[in-house]
């Protein structure tokens, strides 16, 4: 496993750990230190394949990428590859999985919403955040959709505060159930 280490504008691939405390101690400002060396060889010697960056000073870092390149041009023509390639295994490209808020299931959805709903008190004039929940049935064309009317309705409604606060769609306080072209019941 090789390492490709890029400063700005300075970058090397290097093979031994020593070479790469080479590298880093010839930027200005940073000198590795005990704890550095062995933080850095730790990551090197472990199962962790993302980059690393580590910071000089602020908003000035360093990357590390493992690799397989042998040099520079190598790294630069192939790319970060990690994992060898063997003949026997083609390269089978995943398929990104598409997002379920975004499908084109056009018809209705019952959407459950749990909120917290700001209700005053007209003796002592303070508020209090009360959980409220909230099912609809909704005409959309996906959870998306769904999701933007039923908070477009709580939103425009008088009798709910305007500082409620109203999950987000990837939280656990809003569910949509796809319920078909015609809702039961």
């Amino acid at each position: 496993m090789n390492l490709y280490i890029r400063y700005f504008d300075k970058e090397v691939v290097v093979q031994k750990i020593d070479e790469a405390v080479a590298f880093l101690s010839e930027i200005p400002g940073f000198e590795p230190d005990d704890f550095f060396v062995n933080d850095f060889v730790s990551y090197v010697n472990g199962p962790i394949q993302y980059p690393k960056r580590y910071k000089v000073r602020n908003r000035s870092y360093f990357i590390v990428i493992k690799t397989n390149a042998k040099t520079l041009e190598e790294f630069k023509a192939n790319g970060t590859s990690v994992v060898e390639q063997s003949a026997e295994q083609p390269v089978v490209e995943k398929e990104r999985p598409r997002s379920p808020y975004l499908s084109d299931n056009v018809g209705w959805y019952e959407a459950e919403v749990t909120f917290n709903r700001v209700l005053a008190n007209p003796v002592t004039g303070k508020s209090r955040y009360f959980s409220t929940d909230f099912v609809a049935r909704v005409k959309a064309t996906s959870v998306q959709d769904c999701y933007d009317r039923v908070m477009d309705y709580l939103r425009s409604r008088p009798d709910i505060d305007s500082r409620s606060q109203l999950p987000s769609i990837k939280g656990r306080n809003f569910r949509a159930k796809f319920l078909g072209l015609y809702p039961e019941g």
